[in-house]
């Protein structure tokens, strides 16, 4: 079976004024489209057909780099489509609040640090919030990498992401990666990286 785009889970303009609509198109239709078709070409006739995308991106560091590369721009986007929604931002509550002053003191402290993450991942490449033995986690991976590969500097499992790829923002932001990484916290759905964080627990 070969994989699908899912539509977006809001409409392309829904994060406007922070990520505009036709970034969002060609994001989504054209960036992570062509991750699937490339992916399900990838795969095809091999005997990695058939295997779920989580599958895939476990065991990266085995397959070959298309499928790698592709396998996980696909999840890696599937992944930020949802960490994301309209009219969100503003600040987490319950656990994940109590986690992350656990972990960094504050919330501005994490933003700061995850921000860092994305202003100095060279290249292009993903920030991450993770999981790791049970407490949170600032990381970053190169290209379409990401913690739960096998080939991961820092393992763990992702409660939210921000694409750093220039694609994510240049037609708003042009070169301008800290305002699009300032801009990013208000789109987050603190309520989906909420429901994670239980989940990874």
């Amino acid at each position: 079976m070969s994989f699908t785009l899912a539509p977006l889970p809001y409409a392309y303009e829904a994060l406007e004024p922070h990520i505009d609509a036709t970034t969002m198109q060609i994001h989504h239709g054209k960036h992570h489209q062509a991750y699937v078709d490339n992916l399900n070409k990838a795969i095809a006739g091999t005997e990695h057909e058939g295997k779920s995308i989580e599958e895939l991106v476990k065991h990266a560091g085995t397959i070959s780099p298309a499928v790698r590369t592709n396998g996980g721009g696909h999840w890696n986007h599937t992944f930020f489509w949802e960490s994301l929604a309209p009219n969100a931002g503003g600040n987490p509550t319950g656990a994940l609040a109590d986690a992350i002053d656990t972990a960094f003191g504050s919330l501005e402290t994490l933003k700061e640090k995850f921000n860092a993450a994305g202003m100095t991942r060279f290249g292009s490449g993903w920030a991450w919030l993770i999981v790791k033995d049970g407490k949170l986690e600032v990381s970053s991976t190169p290209n379409q990498d990401n913690p739960l590969m096998d080939v991961a500097e820092v393992k763990g499992t992702p409660i939210l992401g921000a694409d750093v790829w220039e694609h994510a923002y240049y037609l708003k932001y042009q070169n301008k990666r800290a305002d699009y990484l300032a801009a990013f916290w208000n789109t987050v759905s603190w309520s989906k990286v909420a429901e994670r964080f239980e989940n990874a627990k």
